[in-house]
């Protein structure tokens, strides 16, 4: 079995026309939801791997459609929540994670591969749904707080 990599991205997807946050239903645990994420590949860098996760999470297109995927430029390590773990390297507790957002035009149905539902929020209800603290955090930072993007 191949371990998940360690280094990760975290894209928050809003729509502009409602400031509404996209949030995912995990499959191996319904009680998360969470903003998209995923592990990078083997020598890949994080703006290619959240291309490549929006796609696989929600069909989204941002190279075809246009879309302004945006780097934060923010790194943070996190805990692996332990019922989580098995994925990873025996030693491997941390994750270092990448932040982007991603500004659709309006809210949309994305198309589920690797969830079980989704349900667009207000961000403070998104960031109060999340059971990952740095979810919750980047939802505080740049759609409540709105931190310069």
């Amino acid at each position: 079995m191949a371990f998940k990599n360690p280094n990760t991205v975290l894209i928050v997807i809003y729509a502009k026309n409602t400031n509404r946050v996209l949030m995912l239903q995990r499959k191996d645990d319904p009680d998360f939801w969470q903003s998209v994420s995923g592990s990078l590949e083997p020598n890949e860098k994080p703006y290619k791997a959240a291309i490549r996760e929006v796609t696989e999470e929600t069909g989204f297109q941002i190279k075809a459609e246009h879309l302004c995927l945006f780097d934060c430029k923010k790194q943070i390590e996190f805990e692996i929540f332990p019922h989580f773990r098995y994925k990873y390297a025996p030693s491997v507790t941390h994750c270092r994670e990448h932040w982007f957002l991603l500004a659709l035009p309006e809210e949309r149905i994305p198309t589920l591969a690797e969830h079980l539902a989704y349900q667009w929020l207000d961000p403070e209800q998104a960031a109060e749904l999340t059971k990952s603290p740095n979810n919750s955090e980047a939802i505080k930072q740049y759609l409540i707080h709105k931190s310069a993007v």
